[in-house]
């Protein structure tokens, strides 16, 4: 069984940062993407970023410039650094990932989430 737990959400102030974290864990032969999503109360779930096996990113336009992903591959971790937040970043926080088990079974699953509070 493979799994994802993310850490380091909480609350802080407008032009805070944070940094959020990502492990992997199981079964796991490699993994592919990795990303971060978000999900506002009363928003559909949105893109925050990703990042390929071979280093490249994307981001939601909404984060561009601010956000930056990152990962290390040898521990199966994700990373977000979060920088400049506003009080529209808050939202809980997903992983997610495309990873073979060592099954070779392709699985696609999401963390718990983690709420990340801009606020004043």
């Amino acid at each position: 069984q493979v799994q994802l737990v993310e850490s380091g959400g909480g609350l802080v102030q407008p032009g805070g940062s944070l940094r959020l974290s990502c492990a992997a864990s199981g079964r796991i032969f490699s993994i592919n993407a990795m990303g971060w999503y978000r999900q506002a109360p009363g928003k559909q779930r949105e893109l925050v970023a990703v990042i390929e096996s071979d280093d490249t990113t994307r981001y939601g336009d909404s984060v561009k410039g601010r956000f930056t992903i990152s990962r290390d591959s040898a521990k199966n971790t994700v990373y977000l650094q979060m920088n400049s937040l506003k009080p529209e970043d808050t939202a809980v926080y997903y992983c997610n990932a495309e990873i073979y088990s060592v099954d070779i079974d392709f699985i696609n699953p999401w963390g718990k989430g983690t709420l990340v509070t801009v606020s004043s």
